[in-house]
């Protein structure tokens, strides 16, 4: 079981030795993924615990708040993210003014030592860390040097990931997914880039899993009931990147696990004029006992996004609408179950 603390006054006082690397790791994609699995390795063959050091908030919404790029997924996604890859620890540093204060010396003495009794330190040749970024990989090399820790360099650790190797295949609508650059290296942009086009598929290639949100499940306007297609709405302080308007192919996970197959509206409803934007899963092939007594109201679940089915359309009216949800329904229980 992974540890997880919140403060390095939690780290106890006989932790380590361990091997160590800090980052945000957004999204925890495929490049995360290749490094810390290396990460894991060099532990396992110190005979040392693999950890990771993460901040949260994101360090841009403190120091440019305004222009701060929005989060693939929330903290508690990339916790589990991050267990599920065998790691033994992760740090996850409250990130401030104060934090950003310390030089380079104090948060490698007072944390990656101090803290984790760090034996080895895992960085990338254009890491950069302490008061003003001013701390880099020679930085690193000399206080590992002083402090008496070795500095393992891997080499595609960046802020540009691993290379996603092998083409990525086109979806059903024979759409490609690559953008015509099957060597790009993974990336958090990346898969903002993907989602911010609806393109959850790419995302998913480069995430290595379906994207996904996660939030609580509050009453709407009740117009997918009224219409015949009941859906669990997303609260607004939902986390997770909001994709392109569309209605998509997905999974709902409820909060005792169970994944229902689902289709999933991303946008403003604009057959009614809507406004703001919602996330809304309408779950499929319910067993008919549970149709009447399927009530998500309250619970938190988790929605993943699988294929965009189509963008989202204003119709002439609700009977064109539900004709229309129909074939989505159809369409989303192919895909899902093609697979």
């Amino acid at each position: 079981m992974v540890h997880i603390w919140n403060d390095p006054s939690e780290v106890p006082a006989d932790f380590g030795p361990s091997v160590v690397t800090f980052g945000n790791f957004d999204g925890v994609h495929r490049g995360h993924q290749q490094v810390l699995s290396q990460l894991i390795r060099i532990a396992r063959l110190n005979h040392a615990r693999a950890v990771a050091i993460t901040f949260d908030p994101h360090p841009a919404q403190v120091h440019r708040p305004e222009s701060a790029p929005e989060l693939i997924m929330g903290l508690e996604d990339k916790l589990v993210a991050l267990g599920e890859l065998g790691l033994d620890a992760v740090l996850v540093m409250k990130y401030s003014l104060e934090l950003a204060s310390l030089t380079p010396e104090e948060f490698v003495a007072d944390i990656l030592v101090g803290s984790l009794k760090a034996s080895h330190v895992v960085i990338g040749h254009d890491a950069r860390f302490g008061r003003g970024n001013s701390g880099d990989l020679d930085t690193m090399q000399e206080l590992g040097r002083k402090l008496g820790f070795e500095v393992l360099v891997i080499s595609e650790f960046g802020s540009e990931g691993f290379p996603l190797h092998g083409d990525l295949h086109g979806d059903q609508h024979g759409n490609q997914h690559d953008g015509g650059s099957k060597d790009r290296r993974c990336s958090s942009t990346w898969v903002r880039e993907a989602l911010r086009e609806g393109d959850v598929a790419t995302a998913a290639a480069v995430l290595g899993r379906p994207h996904r949100m996660r939030g609580e499940v509050v009453h709407g306007a009740a117009r997918g009931r009224d219409l015949g297609f009941p859906t669990a709405n997303l609260a607004s302080d939902s986390t997770g990147y909001i994709p392109a308007d569309g209605i998509y192919a997905g999974w709902l996970v409820d909060q005792a696990g169970t994944r229902w197959p689902a289709a999933i509206s991303v946008g403003s409803n604009p057959t009614f004029d809507g406004v703001s934007r919602q996330v809304e899963a309408h779950v499929i092939d319910r067993p008919e006992e549970a149709v009447e007594d399927f009530d998500l109201y309250g619970q938190t679940v988790v929605v993943e996004f699988v294929a965009r089915l189509r963008g989202m359309v204003a119709y002439r009216g609700p009977e064109a609408l539900v004709d229309q949800m129909r074939l989505d329904v159809v369409q989303a229980h192919n895909i899902l179950f093609a697979r």
